[in-house]
C-alpha cells in the first residue's frame, strides 16, 4: 500500500465515536484528505476522552463505538478511497480503576505469582506491590482502613508510606486526599516500584520487550494491520520503551514493509532520527519548528529579549531555566524513578546524586545505544564541570552507563526522556516567557526564529532523510494552536508597539509573578478574547505548571485569585480591554498573512502533512484539553460545498473560509497529481523585498508564500520584487494562468500565497 498522500487527525471518544469518524469520511475526501488518522482506539479507563490509558488489547473500545463502529468506519474509508492510520500505546497502561484492568488486578491479587507479573516492570525486591492512590471509581464511604491495608469490600491494598490515616482521619478523608494525588500527578514517592508514565501514577508501564508481552498487548492491532489492511500506525512514546529498536523491528515484522510506522518522536534541533530504525518518520514537531521559525521576525530578539528582562526582572537564560526545570523534576515528581536507578549502583558512593546530576545535563529526550552514544559523552563531560566533587563517582559509573546489555544503561535511558518532558515541557516552557510563540514540544525557545536560508536547509535534508515522515503545525500536545502561533509571529514584528501595549497592563493589572503575568498578556495577544471560561482553565494550568507562585499540590489561594482576577480585567475593565482590543485588531489580518503563508508551505514541503481536526478554519486552541474540544465538521462541510460552487476564492476575513479555501486546494492538488511532490529545490525571488518571500519548487508544484508581513507594508510593499517560476504555470489559489517571470505584486494580489502547477 503506498502512503497517504495526506492525513486528518480524528480525536475519537464517547461524543464523537467511530460511527461519527465514520460519516465524516464523505467531507474528509471532499476536502482531498487521504486518510484518516484516528486517535486510540483500544478500550480505555471509563470516561477517558483522549484513550492513552489502554486498559486492554484485545478489543476495540465500547465507549468509541466498539466493533461495529469500526466495520463502519472500515465502510466508509474505503468507499472514498481514505486510508486508516491508527495511534497505539505501547509504553504503559491504565491503572486508575484496577477492576477495568484485569492484568493490573491479577498483580494486585497475586502480587509476583500472578500469571500477568512479568507484564510490568515492579521492583520486586521492594518486597510488595506499593499502591499509593485509588481512582474514580472507589466510594468513600464503602471504604475502611484495617492495619497497614484499605480495605474495598473483600479487595485489601497496602497502604503506601505516608498515606496512613492521621490523628482522628477517617477512611474517606484518608481517600480524598489520595485521589487529590492522583488527578494532579504531583505525588513525589520515593517508595513507587513499579516503572509510571513519566510521574503519572494511574499509567503503569508495560514490558513489550518480553515476547508474551509484546503478543498479548499486540492482538488487535495485528488484526488491524493483517485483516483490516490499515495504512500505518502512530506510535505513542517510544522514549519509554526499554529498547525501541527492537520493538520497532518486532512491529515492522508483523506490519509487513510497506505499513506506515510513525514514531511520535521529539527531537531536538538538529538531532536525527536514528536510522536503524524501521520506521518512516516521525509526527513532525521537527517539522512545526521550522515552519513556524521562518515566519518570525529573527531581527527582533534582542528587543524582546531586553523587554522581558525589564518587565519581568528574569535575568536566566533560556537554557539555564532548561537545567533548573529539569532538576526540580529530578528532585521532585521524579524522585522514584531516581531512586530505582541508585539502588542499581548501591555499591558506588554517591551514586545518586551523580545519577541526578547528568541526567539533568543530558542534552537530548534520550540515547538508543550505542546510537546517541555522543549525547551521553556530552552530559558526561557537563555533569562533571559541573561538579567536580563527583567527577570520581561518574568515572566509575561510566562503563555501566556506556553498556546496552546493563539495565542500569537501559533505565536511564528510559529515565532521560522523562527528565526533559516534564522538566523541559511542562515546567521550563511556563517558566522562561520570553516570547511564547516559540515555547513549542521539540522547539527550543533560546532559538529565536529561522532565516530563509537554515528553512531551505532544513528542508532539503527531509527530502533526503525523511520523505514519508509526517508534518504538522497542531496536534493534541501542542502548547498552543497553529494561528495563536502566527498571530504571536507579527508581534516580533511590532515589538516596539507591544512594549509599550504590555508594560501599560502590567502595570494597570499587575501580578507578583511577572514572568506569568507576561506569558499571560502573550497568550491574550495570540488568541484574543475567546471564551472566558477557556481562558480561566488555562491561565489555572499555566499557572500550576508553572510552579512558581501556585502549584497542583499546594495552590496559593491568594495568587490564584489574583490572576483570576487579571483575566476577569482583560475582559471587563475598559483601562486594560480597550488598547489590548486595538491591539488585538491591529495585528490580526497579518496574523492571517502568517496562518495562510505556515499552511500552505506546511501542506507542501516534503513529507506528509496532517490537517489537525477543525484547523482548515481559523483556530485559536490552547494546550490539552482545550485542544482537543469538539469540532463541527458539518458547518466545516457546508462552508465547503459552497466554496466548491464558486471559482472567486473567498475574501482572507475572520470567517476562515479563505483558509479552508487555500488548504483544500493544496490537498486536492497533492492526491491528484502526488508526483509533482517529488523533490525540492529553493525558489529565490529578487529585488527590494525578496526576503519576504518563501518559496520552493517540489518537482511541478511551486509554492509562494509571505513572510513577515508588516515589515513588508512598513516598506513599501513589493514594489519590483520579481519571481522566476521555471515556466508558465497555472496558480491553483486563484485559477490564474501566469508568465514565467512575473512580479511579485502581480501574484499575491488577491492572497498572501500562490501554489502553482508548471
Amino acid at each position: 500500500m503506498p502512503v497517504p498522500n495526506s492525513t486528518y487527525r480524528l480525536q475519537i471518544r464517547s461524543s464523537f465515536d467511530l460511527y461519527g469518524a465514520a460519516d465524516a469520511c464523505d467531507y474528509l475526501a471532499t476536502l482531498g484528505v487521504g486518510g484518516a488518522y484516528l486517535s486510540p482506539l483500544l478500550p480505555s479507563t471509563r470516561g477517558s476522552d483522549h484513550g492513552y490509558d489502554v486498559i486492554a488489547f484485545d478489543a476495540i473500545d465500547p465507549q468509541r463505538g466498539g466493533m461495529d463502529g469500526w466495520t463502519r468506519m472500515l465502510a466508509g474509508a474505503r468507499s472514498r478511497n481514505l486510508d486508516i492510520i491508527v495511534d497505539i500505546v505501547p509504553n504503559h497502561t491504565g491503572v486508575a480503576d484496577p477492576f477495568q484492568n484485569k492484568a493490573w488486578w491479577d498483580v494486585l491479587k497475586h502480587g509476583r505469582d500472578a500469571e500477568h507479573a512479568r507484564w510490568f516492570d515492579i521492583d520486586w525486591a521492594r518486597g510488595r506491590l506499593l499502591l499509593p492512590v485509588l481512582g474514580d471509581e472507589f466510594e468513600p464511604a464503602q471504604l475502611e482502613i484495617v492495619g497497614d491495608e484499605l480495605r474495598y469490600f473483600e479487595h485489601r491494598f497496602p497502604l503506601a508510606p505516608g498515606t496512613e490515616p492521621a490523628a482522628g482521619e477517617t477512611a474517606a478523608q484518608v481517600h480524598d486526599r489520595q485521589h487529590y494525588e492522583l488527578v494532579n500527578y504531583r505525588r513525589a514517592d520515593t517508595e513507587q516500584n513499579y516503572r509510571r508514565f513519566f510521574a503519572v501514577t494511574d499509567l503503569a508501564g508495560l514490558r513489550v520487550e518480553d515476547d508474551v508481552v509484546f503478543d498479548a498487548t499486540h492482538e488487535q492491532i495485528g488484526h488491524w494491520l493483517r485483516d483490516d489492511r490499515i495504512a500505518g500506525l502512530r506510535i505513542d512514546h517510544p522514549d519509554g520503551l526499554v529498547d525501541p529498536l527492537g520493538y520497532f523491528t518486532r512491529l515492522r515484522s508483523i506490519a509487513g514493509d510497506e505499513s506506515w510506522l510513525l514514531v511520535e518522536k521529539i527531537l531536538e534541533p538538529g538531532e536525527k532520527l536514528p536510522t536503524e530504525w524501521p520506521v518512516d518518520g516521525t509526527t513532525g514537531y521537527d517539522a512545526l519548528t521550522e515552519v513556524g521559525g521562518v515566519f518570525i521576525d529573527t531581527t527582533a530578539e534582542t528587543e524582546l529579549d531586553d523587554l522581558y528582562r525589564e518587565l519581568t526582572g528574569d535575568k536566566l537564560t533560556g537554557p539555564e531555566h532548561v537545567q533548573l526545570g529539569k532538576r526540580n523534576a529530578v528532585e521532585t515528581i521524579l524522585q522514584a524513578e531516581v531512586s530505582r536507578l541508585a539502588r542499581l549502583t548501591a555499591d558506588v558512593d554517591r551514586a545518586g546524586e551523580a545519577l541526578a546530576e547528568l541526567l539533568v545535563a543530558f542534552p537530548v529526550y534520550r540515547s538508543y545505544l550505542p546510537t546517541g552514544g555522543g549525547h551521553l559523552a556530552t552530559a558526561i563531560g557537563t555533569a562533571r564541570a559541573a561538579r567536580p566533587d563527583l567527577a570520581d563517582t561518574i568515572a566509575t559509573l561510566t562503563p555501566r552507563l556506556t553498556d546496552p546489555a546493563d539495565e542500569l544503561a537501559s533505565r536511564f535511558q528510559q529515565t532521560s526522556g522523562a527528565v526533559m518532558a516534564k522538566g523541559v515541557e511542562d515546567t521550563a516552557f511556563y517558566r522562561y516567557t520570553r516570547f511564547v510563540a516559540l515555547n513549542e514540544v521539540g522547539s527550543d525557545p533560546a532559538h529565536f526564529g529561522l532565516s530563509l536560508d537554515d528553512f531551505h536547509g532544513a528542508q532539503w535534508t527531509r527530502q533526503q532523510d525523511a520523505p514519508r515522515g509526517m508534518t504538522t503545525l497542531s496536534t493534541h500536545d501542542t502548547k498552543r494552536g497553529e494561528d495563536v502561533r502566527a498571530r504571536l509571529a507579527v508581534v516580533s514584528e511590532l515589538s516596539s508597539e507591544w512594549a509599550d501595549l504590555v508594560r501599560h497592563l502590567m502595570a494597570d493589572a499587575p501580578l507578583p509573578d511577572a514572568p506569568f503575568a507576561y506569558l499571560l498578556w502573550q497568550t491574550f495577544a495570540g488568541v484574543g478574547f475567546i471564551d472566558r471560561d477557556r481562558m480561566h482553565a488555562y491561565a489555572e494550568k499555566a499557572m500550576r505548571e508553572a510552579a512558581t507562585s501556585t502549584t497542583w499540590t499546594a495552590p496559593d489561594a491568594v495568587f490564584e485569585a489574583a490572576v483570576h482576577g487579571v483575566v476577569d480585567a482583560a475582559y471587563d475593565s475598559p483601562a486594560v480591554h480597550d488598547p489590548l482590543a486595538r491591539f488585538v485588531e491591529r495585528i490580526t489580518p497579518s496574523g492571517w498573512t502568517n496562518s495562510l503563508g505556515q499552511k500552505v508551505v506546511q501542506l507542501t514541503m516534503p513529507g506528509i502533512p496532517d490537517v489537525y481536526q477543525g484547523t482548515e478554519l481559523w483556530e485559536d486552541s490552547l494546550v490539552d484539553p482545550d485542544n482537543r474540544r469538539p469540532v463541527d465538521l458539518d458547518a466545516r462541510r457546508s462552508l465547503l460545498d459552497r466554496l466548491d460552487t464558486s471559482d472567486d476564492p473567498p475574501p482572507v476575513d475572520a470567517t476562515g473560509a479563505a483558509k479552508l479555501w487555500v488548504v483544500s486546494r493544496a490537498l486536492r492538488l497533492r492526491r491528484d497529481w502526488p508526483d509533482l511532490f517529488a523533490g525540492y529545490a529553493p525558489v529565490l525571488a529578487t529585488g527590494p523585498a525578496a526576503d519576504h518571500v518563501v518559496a520552493f519548487d517540489r518537482g511541478g508544484v511551486i509554492t509562494v508564500a509571505t513572510r513577515l508581513p508588516v515589515g513588508l507594508e512598513s516598506a513599501g510593499g513589493w514594489r519590483d520584487t520579481m519571481i522566476d517560476l521555471g515556466g508558465t504555470a497555472t496558480d491553483v489559489i486563484t485559477g490564474r494562468r501566469v508568465p514565467r517571470e512575473i512580479a511579485v505584486a502581480d501574484l499575491l494580489d488577491l492572497y498572501p500565497v500562490a501554489l502553482l502547477v508548471r
